[in-house]
């Protein structure tokens, strides 16, 4: 049974840092793309970062230079550093499990973890 289990969320003003993390178990998680996806009350969801097998990370221009994503395979775990939080970063943030490369399709979704920023 796969799991996908995040932490890390908490409330914090704006221009604090966070950092998220995303523990993965019952797949083989060096062989999936892992991304971080978030949504805010009212919105849709929508992604934020991805990192390829290789570690090739990409974001969301509205993170990028805020944002980094990093992976430790040899723990299954996933990572999101967030700087210079901004009230609009405000969202429940998950991770996600992608078999192969990055674009091929979400296959798992972890719970969940709130972020929220204040100004």
């Amino acid at each position: 049974q796969v799991q996908l289990v995040e932490s890390g969320g908490d409330s914090v003003q704006a221009g604090g840092s966070l950092r998220l993390s995303c523990e993965a178990s019952g797949l083989n998680f060096s062989t999936y793309c892992m991304t971080w996806n978030r949504q805010a009350p009212g919105k849709e969801r929508e992604g934020v970062a991805a990192i390829e097998t290789d570690g090739t990370a990409r974001y969301d221009d509205s993170v990028k230079g805020r944002f980094t994503v990093s992976r430790d395979n040899g723990k299954n775990a996933l990572y999101l550093q967030m700087n210079e939080l901004k009230p609009e970063d405000t969202a429940m943030y998950y991770c996600a499990a992608e078999a192969g490369a990055c674009g091929a399709g979400t296959e798992y979704y972890g719970q969940g973890t709130q972020v929220t920023v204040s100004s």
